[in-house]
């Protein structure tokens, strides 16, 4: 038996689930890794293009293995935070390696693979395997505490508590479990969101804490918004951008053209060497990793 909270959520999310290529029936595990990888922070508008051309240029992990680490690099495109290409290429080794190609099931095995943080293992033994695990990530760490706890945002870093209560909401079978785990996940994305949740649209307000108290502003350490024009983020991401697009490599001068300020533009691309983003070839040009 579920709880009528399971039960209210799931119904909901049987009518307003997006329809999303990595939670077709047909998808397949290693579908649902690279897509778990892509949505860290990044929006499902940015994924949804490059998850399409990275499954249809590598349909399997096998298929990513057997090219350099640059190509996945390449085809990372836009998507920020590249060092995920560089971890899902190593996954894939691992997986070529390990389990003959094929994405393992088994909690602890996925937790293994290089790059895979407990919040992907659980995801992708929930959403590929229908296991019964707690997947917490941010839009599910929110509206657990403001359903449950009545606070409007969770702490900043997982607490052993948040843990504790997502498996005490699991329903007890495992494919239950699994769709609960991604109905809550859509619930924070589309209603309860982080800066404009629609109250009047969620199907637990009435069970909801933080409305019972009023709906109390967060009061803890300020949430600090981040910014990106001018950063040695934004100043790496156009270092990347030159290698890319570049069929060979490239002199340094088409790296020191893009950005004018020669200490941040020095030290963003430092840190792209030390992160194995780039190669810096022995003749003074650079590449993408080989």
């Amino acid at each position: 038996m579920n709880s009528p909270l399971n039960d209210a959520v799931l119904d909901w999310y049987g009518v307003h689930a997006r329809e999303l290529p990595w939670r077709e029936p047909g998808a397949s595990p290693w579908g649902v890794l690279v897509s778990e990888i892509m949505l860290q922070q990044t929006p499902v508008k940015r994924v949804l293009p490059v998850w399409h051309e990275w499954l249809a240029r590598w349909p399997t992990a096998a298929a990513l293995a057997a090219e350099p680490s640059g190509e996945a690099v390449r085809a990372w495109g836009r998507l920020g935070y590249p060092r995920r290409a560089l971890r899902l290429h190593a996954a894939a080794q691992a997986i070529v390696e390990r389990h003959g190609g094929e994405v393992p099931g088994d909690h602890a095995e996925l937790l293994a693979l290089p790059g895979i943080g407990a919040y992907t293992a659980a995801a992708v033994a929930s959403f590929a395997y229908r296991q019964r695990h707690a997947v917490l990530d941010t839009n599910v760490r929110r509206v657990l505490a403001r359903l449950v706890t009545g606070v409007e945002y969770p702490p900043k870093a997982q607490t052993r508590a948040e843990v504790t209560l997502a498996e005490g909401l699991l329903p007890l079978d495992p494919p239950t479990a699994a769709r609960w785990s991604v109905a809550v996940m859509e619930l924070g994305a589309l209603v309860c969101t982080a800066r404009s949740p629609r109250c009047v649209d969620c199907p637990v307000l009435e069970r909801c804490e933080w409305q019972a108290r009023g709906r109390p502003a967060y009061d803890g350490p300020p949430r600090k918004g981040q910014t990106y024009a001018g950063t040695d983020r934004q100043c790496r991401g156009r270092l990347l951008a030159v290698l890319r697009d570049a069929p060979r490599p490239v002199e340094k001068g088409a790296l020191d053209i893009v950005w004018s300020d020669p200490v941040q533009r020095e030290r963003a691309l430092d840190g792209l060497i030390a992160d194995g983003l780039v190669d810096p070839l022995d003749d003074g040009r650079y590449a993408l990793p080989a």
